[in-house]
């Protein structure tokens, strides 16, 4: 069975984010998160943050065996650095599938090594994105429905200064 590579931002990671990885873990024998730097983003904590946030977020959850990486490159290059035959990539609304699509289509053009395999998100992670919970902890609502705890806390020390 090959390895597979979860690759996002994760600005913070989400209870939808684990969700995913947890069933990719139970389908490949390998699963690595690859925390990726995206050009077109300003993320809230840095990559390092953001690899401990999943670190600690997986552990909380108790999903083990799962590697999480940061990456500043084409994730085609990580794969293939990593030995990867699988990238998972989640669909929330319909209108991921397309944009998901092409991303898979030339990641199979770049490394043709690499297949995609869509896993549908969960009824209660399909509006659940991280730019929602980033928006709802600048205005203080409780994120705690939506993240682990550690990243409930670590968003109210950003944006609110807690300890």
């Amino acid at each position: 069975m090959p390895t597979a590579v979860y690759p996002g931002t994760f600005d913070p990671p989400t209870h939808g984010h684990l969700d995913l990885v947890e069933r990719a873990t139970r389908i490949f024998p390998k699963v690595l998160v690859v925390v990726a730097h995206n050009s077109r983003k300003t993320p809230i904590f840095t990559s390092e943050e953001r690899v401990s946030l999943f670190q600690q977020a997986l552990e909380e959850r108790g999903i083990q065996g799962v590697e999480v990486h940061a990456w500043e490159g084409l994730t085609v290059d990580f794969c293939r650095n990593h030995g990867a035959k699988v990238m998972v990539r989640g669909l929330r609304q319909s209108g991921d599938f397309d944009s998901e699509q092409s991303i898979a289509l030339l990641n199979h053009r770049l490394y043709p090594e690499v297949d995609t395999v869509f896993l549908p998100a969960r009824e209660e992670h399909l509006v659940l994105s991280s730019t929602l919970v980033r928006e709802l902890s600048r205005y203080q609502v409780d994120t705690s429905p939506f993240v682990p705890p550690v990243v409930v806390q670590a968003l109210r020390q950003r944006f609110q200064g807690d300890a």
